[in-house]
């Protein structure tokens, strides 16, 4: 893997399709080849791009070569090369506003520590130059302003406050949306912070169901962790004493809604 986030983004780039734009590349996925969207740990992600090509991963595979995944695969391989090369990572899990006109689309992105910036840069390592133009980004995707992609927490606290429509927040793909789909997210956002990054369909713990109605006391529980999570640097402590709450905490196996069984991860 070359050293630079850039030159890390693109080789990931060529490993990987997004499942729901193969079509972008030419490329129509079998029911088969989605499968490797159900992997979690980025050592089996690897081991599939090599079953499929054993050259160096610094080799572009041609797009029907390339791994199914989605956003999140992007993020979690992104994570794992710049922890290997020693630099603080993460992946946060929210809603990018880049995708569909007047929509913030669940989406997943990395962050890697700038010691030299003094500041976590946010990185969308799924956007190559065919989506770019695809979806008309106009910004760096290896510095996402952080109000193009809001963390779930902040997609929580916005709705909550009546700055933000809850029914723009989902996935267009499945018509999903509303406060149950961002405490879903919200509480993914804060298990990628303790560096377990599920799947996006995972569900566990207090997460509601579609169009579920949060009572109150749920409803404090999200207010609270949407609060730590915008800035979890400065309440560290504090999320990790959340985690011990059998409500957020990622259980040995979780529900995988897109199977309709449980997993252990």
């Amino acid at each position: 893997m070359p050293q630079d986030v850039a030159g890390i983004v693109r080789t990931i780039q060529g490993l990987l399709i997004h499942e729901h734009l193969a079509e972008v590349y030419g490329v129509t996925l079998s029911d088969a080849d989605r499968q490797s969207v159900h992997l979690r740990p980025a050592d089996e992600v690897l081991a599939c791009v090599a079953a499929r090509d054993e050259r160096p991963p610094s080799v572009p595979r041609p797009p029907e070569w390339r791994v199914p995944g989605n956003c999140r695969h992007y993020s979690v391989l992104l994570v794992t090369v710049l922890r290997a090369r020693g630099v603080p990572a993460r992946a946060r899990c929210g809603f990018g506003d880049y995708f569909a006109e007047g929509r913030h689309e669940d989406h997943w992105v990395g962050e890697y520590w700038n010691a030299e910036q003094g500041r976590w840069v946010m990185v969308d390592a799924q956007l190559d130059e065919q989506q770019r133009e695809l979806f008309g980004i106009d910004f760096d995707g290896l510095d996402v302003p952080r109000d193009r992609f809001l963390v779930a927490g902040e997609a929580w606290a916005r709705c909550r406050a009546g700055h933000a429509d809850p029914d723009a927040f989902g996935l267009t793909v499945t018509d999903e949306s509303g406060l149950w789909w961002i405490a879903g997210n919200l509480m993914r956002d804060a298990a990628a912070l303790d560096a377990v990054e599920v799947l996006p369909w995972d569900t566990w713990g207090a997460m509601p169901a579609p169009d579920e109605k949060i009572g109150e006391e749920r409803t404090a529980l999200f207010d609270e962790l949407a609060r730590l999570t915008r800035e979890p640097d400065q309440h560290a402590d504090e999320l990790r004493r959340r985690y011990a709450d059998e409500r957020l905490r990622v259980p040995p196996v979780v529900h995988n809604d897109l199977r309709d069984r449980d997993e252990a991860i």
